[in-house]
């Protein structure tokens, strides 16, 4: 029968050895006793987890430096709104190149060995630039609202306004990531103790008030920004196609649309490709909060190797957005194939421009098009 030992409050498999044992001396005032009831992770699932850590890692260096290049050195697309864009490929980047190498060794070492000092490095990393991308998300949701919902009437985007924008996301960010370094919450080791996040353990107040701040403004309220933004643009892009058809049918016609309106769908497309990069963020992120959840109320479900599947996702939502905009962005997938051609799979001609082509050459021949 399996030995047990009383350690705090909770027990420790002393036959087949704790989850802590490999802890490094330096970092075991950092580990929350609720790990030590907890065997060591199976090898095969760290080797999976790296696997899966190194093949997102990959993805995100070629997807999001390809879009910083192309949107970067393409005069077309550098324009204000893809300004915003941009911020949000370097973030994602810049994500996965500081957080997949020190977590990679780490799972190959079966814990943390890199000390205190770069767990607050890597965490801070990872907060810096996860609240960056989902701020950076909001803000391009906003955009759209603006063009598509409030058209003429809305605010223009503007090279200024866009880097008032970023300066605000940045900074944003930089504060909810400083702070814990300076005694609100803390950095600690999580999960199978690969990584290193937010002490949602703790049960003190200290730690319990920075999370509930922390998931309002960076994590609920950009989400209702984004979920209101895309409700309106969804209802109008809706409202637009549906008197379109019906006065359509009035004039007993097959379409209305003309170059104005086709510009007005394009818009509408956009808004699709950006909604489905934000949900793919939204599945990225939820589990860790919901994770956060269940430490914040103290909850006994968490286990190791569900707290390190939280963070790998988080990270591997990175890799998602270059995948969606190569895919889904014409304009984005015409510079790709003259700048790098072995990137891109499928059709690449721009619709406006085939249309316009096709009306062209009917006129010509004398023919329908």
């Amino acid at each position: 029968m399996e030995s047990l030992e009383l350690i705090g409050p909770h027990f420790s498999r002393l036959s087949n050895g704790s989850l802590v044992d490999k802890v490094t001396p330096d970092m075991a005032h950092l580990i929350h006793p609720y790990w030590n009831k907890f065997e060591p992770v199976d090898s095969f699932m760290t080797k999976l987890l790296g696997t899966f850590l190194g093949t997102m890692a990959c993805l995100s260096f070629v997807g999001n430096g390809l879009v910083v290049y192309i949107f970067s050195t393409t005069k077309s697309l550098r324009t204000p709104a893809n300004l915003l864009i941009l911020n949000l490929a370097f973030s994602d980047f810049c994500m996965m190149a500081t957080n997949a190498p020190m977590m990679s060794i780490n799972l190959f070492f079966g814990t943390w060995v890199l000390g205190p000092f770069m767990c607050d490095m890597y965490a801070m990393l990872g907060s810096a630039f996860g609240a960056n991308s989902i701020w950076s998300m909001s803000m391009i949701a906003l955009d759209r609202y603006e063009v598509i919902v409030k058209g003429v009437n809305g605010r223009p985007m503007t090279i200024k306004l866009a880097v008032i924008k970023i300066i605000m996301i940045w900074t944003m960010a930089m504060f909810w990531t400083i702070t814990p370094m300076m005694g609100w919450s803390r950095y600690v080791p999580e999960g199978n103790l690969t990584s290193c996040g937010l002490d949602y353990l703790e049960q003190d107040w200290n730690p319990k008030s920075y999370l509930i701040f922390y998931t309002i403004f960076v994590y609920l309220l950009p989400l209702f920004v984004i979920c209101y933004s895309y409700w309106f643009i969804i209802s109008a892009v809706a409202a637009h196609e549906k008197a379109m058809r019906e006065q359509a049918k009035k004039m007993n016609v097959k379409s209305l649309r003309s170059s104005e309106d086709n510009e007005k769908s394009a818009e509408g497309k956009l808004a699709k490709i950006a909604l489905v990069t934000i949900s793919l963020w939204f599945f990225a992120w939820t589990p860790y909060g919901i994770l956060n959840f269940f430490g914040f109320f103290g909850s006994d479900v968490l286990t190791p190797t569900m707290t390190i599947w939280g963070a790998v996702f988080a990270k591997a939502g990175s890799s998602y957005n270059p995948i969606v905009y190569g895919i889904s962005h014409p304009k984005y997938r015409i510079a790709l194939k003259e700048k790098c051609p072995c990137c891109v799979c499928g059709e690449t001609e721009d619709p406006n421009a085939k249309a316009s082509d096709a009306t062209s050459q009917a006129t010509n021949n004398e023919t329908p098009a």
